[in-house]
């Protein structure tokens, strides 16, 4: 069953625009939505009661305590507990960066890295891996920043399943792809701001021919966000996306890791494979 960010993206775009300013202040302030009746929460969107409680019936609830009670169970699970890190080092002034910048650095990525892995839904993750392994064949996208998290994604992919691919843009057939795609497919889009409007282009056609669509973006709103399948979010300011390269690698390899641990023999025949024809073809130099 779909939960409360799950309907919001799959029927965000039949709102109108005062239920999608209620629908985004779910999304950002879950806990406000969880203590206060419809009333208050139309105040505090500068919308109306009656807007929001339409909101509910547009997302197929039957009214605001049935979708107000979903929130709040949401809220109550393991691991969706809140931390004060992240506010902490958004508030940490330029001094202390002077001061310290390899500890201002690496505490700032290693927090936004814990919130990305709080956020992760296990079954979302187990949806993904299941996905990866089922598919006949695999085209993962990410263009520009997202490039080079992509290529050493779809890199990890070969080794471990094979059958993938990295879709490169302009340099590509992007004909032969869609040519090619049924529903035994798989695209993995990384999309993050500022968001290219080819990925989404590429996914949206890759899901009219059939293909199961993983995003892995930053916002359950975003545009690939919004026609995934399954989505992963990695949190991170749009203002500073640089510092959510680690937490993009951190969720790849998460993935990555329950891979090899759910087809651990064939990954590990695999890897031998992987290893003999390296040396065969790419010989390194040895330790003298």
């Amino acid at each position: 069953m779909d939960n409360v960010t799950d309907r919001i993206r799959k029927y965000y775009n039949q709102l109108t625009n005062q239920q999608k300013i209620v629908a985004k202040f779910m999304l950002d302030e879950p806990k406000s939505v969880a203590l206060h009746p419809a009333k208050v929460i139309g105040v505090m969107t500068e919308t109306s009661e009656a807007t929001v409680i339409r909101l509910s019936y547009a997302l197929q609830y039957s009214g605001y305590t049935e979708m107000q009670n979903e929130i709040r169970q949401s809220l109550m699970a393991p691991g969706k507990q809140t931390t004060p890190a992240i506010d902490y080092l958004h508030a940490s002034s330029d001094s202390q960066m002077d001061q310290d910048l390899i500890a201002y650095t690496l505490d700032r990525e290693i927090a936004q890295i814990g919130q990305t892995l709080r956020e992760l839904d296990r079954e979302i993750i187990n949806r993904a891996i299941q996905s990866i392994l089922q598919a006949k064949k695999i085209v993962v996208v990410g263009l520009r920043l997202s490039h080079g998290a992509a290529n050493w994604f779809s890199v990890a992919l070969n080794i471990l399943r094979g059958d993938t691919y990295l879709y490169r843009g302009p340099v590509d057939d992007t004909n032969y792809y869609l040519t090619e795609m049924d529903k035994d497919w798989l695209v993995i889009a990384l999309s993050f701001p500022r968001y290219l409007q080819e990925t989404v282009s590429f996914a949206k056609a890759a899901q009219q021919k059939g293909a199961q669509i993983i995003a892995i973006t930053d916002n359950e709103l975003s545009p690939v966000g919004q026609i995934a399948d399954l989505l992963l979010k990695v949190p991170f300011e749009t203002t500073e996306v640089f510092t959510g390269m680690p937490s993009i690698f951190s969720l790849l390899n998460v993935i990555v890791n329950g891979i090899t641990l759910v087809d651990r023999e064939n990954v590990e025949k695999r890897l031998r494979m992987y290893d003999e024809s390296s040396k065969q073809f790419f010989p390194f130099f040895e330790n003298s």
